[in-house]
């Protein structure tokens, strides 16, 4: 565990998603989708709120993903949001560097015990950031405001 850990980022588009756990990868693709459409360029690495229990049957998520443009124009329907600056800090955090689905639960009740047992108050949902390496290897960190 990591205390100290910060996400912050400018110009960060973002939409909520309601799916079963196995249609995350679709909720992805639809996100990087109307952006590709609409001609945004990434500037950052694609992370993810989990705003329900993350045990529960349907999961609600909200995706980020910082660009370079600074203001954003898609259509109504897309209910997509932006903000000029976004950050959280402070925050604990964790690494899964393989078995991302099954050591996502693990690192997720890990993150739950290192709160209690360090008597911090959990302020945020769990985010969940998707990076890669110098040689490219991927990997997720997962971190919870505190």
């Amino acid at each position: 565990m990591m205390l100290g850990h910060q996400i912050a980022h400018r110009n960060v588009v973002s939409k909520y998603y309601h799916f079963k756990p196995e249609d995350l990868e679709m909720a992805i693709e639809d996100f990087t989708t109307i952006l590709e459409k609409n001609n945004y360029h990434p500037t950052g690495d694609m992370f993810f709120s989990i705003l329900s229990d993350p045990t529960a049957e349907e999961m609600v998520v909200e995706i980020f993903l910082p660009i370079e443009e600074d203001s954003l124009k898609v259509e109504i329907k897309e209910k997509m949001l932006f903000r000029s600056y976004f950050t959280i800090t402070p925050m604990v955090m964790t690494r899964v560097t393989e078995d991302f689905n099954e050591q996502s639960q693990v690192k997720y009740w890990e993150l739950v015990d290192y709160l209690n047992r360090n008597e911090l108050e959990q302020r945020t949902p769990v985010f969940v950031e998707y990076k890669k390496t110098h040689s490219g290897k991927i990997y997720v960190e997962m971190s919870v405001g505190v």
